[in-house]
């Protein structure tokens, strides 16, 4: 398995490449980052904390630290774990990190939680149902509201799991908010896709015919001793056999009851039976690729849209808003006034 030391992976440890990428932007960070950053990197759980928030609320310096803490990411694993609400996302995520612990991998977990339409404000409940890890340094649990993102994750979980990835933990599990069909956010994150579904809700064969079944590399059939688990594992089987994947890879069906810790260790098997079925087929790099063009044009349309808002400011928005309401100008034309002035500034 994977050495841990100081909950930095050793120069054993598994790699998802097999190079050690130069220190890159730290020829002028600040010596108060570096040693931030140093202290990060050597399991210090204040220091991660503190980068995490720093990097989530897009404080002072959120850039200078990413650009800093990259060339340290890309060694860790990235689990996505996604479902409806009511799947038992939370547990099983609470015994898979159990199952790793065992075996002496560090783990990082982000739960994503709703964000209330009202209040902005978000439960956070996954830090109360996993609260007995809080005594062991080697899981670290960060709860993060979506604050009005769709398609499961939270605008920031990236750059998080990036935090993560770079403070030495082995494992990243990313546990989706839970908002139903059309969660698929997750797949241009994770290295290995969950997909959990549950007997019994009334709407099997509707799910088995939404997107986020097409991004599973694994499907767990949580709470399996629950009359209806025979039934959904037959519609898998009846999807798969319709449409291959473009990695030729076929997802596992595994059937868990988390509430129990029964079918953990065969999930863990399918999930490490994926990693290498993509190091056999020298898939790693080429999944790699393919996540990363989708972030870098979804890190690009953020980076324009922030842009944007600076250029126009509130005052103006509304004013503009108010002429399209009234149909005192159409939205289209406007639009590209605005995208024509953001290029040549």
């Amino acid at each position: 398995m994977w050495p841990i030391t100081n909950c930095v992976p050793s120069a054993t440890s598994r790699r998802r490449f097999q190079f050690v990428s130069p220190l890159l932007y730290t020829d002028s960070l600040n010596q108060d980052i570096q040693a931030w950053i140093d202290r990060l990197r050597a399991g210090d759980t204040r220091a991660l904390s503190r980068a995490i928030s720093t990097v989530e609320n897009r404080a002072t310096g959120w850039t200078d630290l990413l650009k800093a803490l990259f060339p340290h990411s890309g060694k860790g694993r990235v689990l996505g774990l996604t479902g409806a609400p009511g799947a038992g996302k939370s547990t099983l995520v609470d015994h898979l990190a159990r199952h790793y612990r065992k075996q002496n991998r560090t783990v990082g977990i982000i739960a994503v939680d709703p964000t209330s339409p009202y209040t902005g404000g978000a439960i956070l409940g996954d830090r109360i149902r996993m609260q007995e890890h809080f005594s062991d340094p080697g899981i670290y649990i960060r709860s993060m509201a979506t604050r009005g993102s769709l398609g499961g994750l939270a605008r920031t979980t990236a750059d998080v799991a990036t935090v993560l990835d770079a403070s030495g933990r082995d494992i990243v599990m990313i546990e989706t908010v839970g908002v139903g069909q059309d969660e698929v956010d997750i797949v241009r994150l994770a290295d290995v896709t969950v997909v959990i579904l549950v007997p019994g809700m009334g709407d099997d064969v509707q799910t088995i015919k939404a997107g986020i079944m097409e991004i599973a590399d694994v499907f767990a059939i949580n709470k399996s001793d629950h009359e209806g688990a025979e039934r959904v594992e037959r519609e898998i089987r009846a999807l798969q056999s319709l449409a291959t994947r473009p990695d030729g890879w076929t997802p596992p069906i595994v059937k868990t009851v988390a509430s129990e810790g029964a079918g953990i260790a065969e999930l863990a098997a399918a999930i490490g039976e994926y990693e290498g079925y993509l190091q056999k087929e020298n898939l790693t790099f080429k999944k790699n690729v393919q996540n990363w063009g989708e972030r870098l044009v979804e890190m690009l349309r953020d980076a324009m849209l922030e842009k944007a808002r600076e250029h126009l400011g509130d005052g103006n928005v509304a004013r503009m808003a108010a002429e399209v309401a009234e149909h005192k100008r159409d939205p289209y034309t406007l639009i590209e006034e605005i995208a024509g002035k953001i290029g040549k500034g």
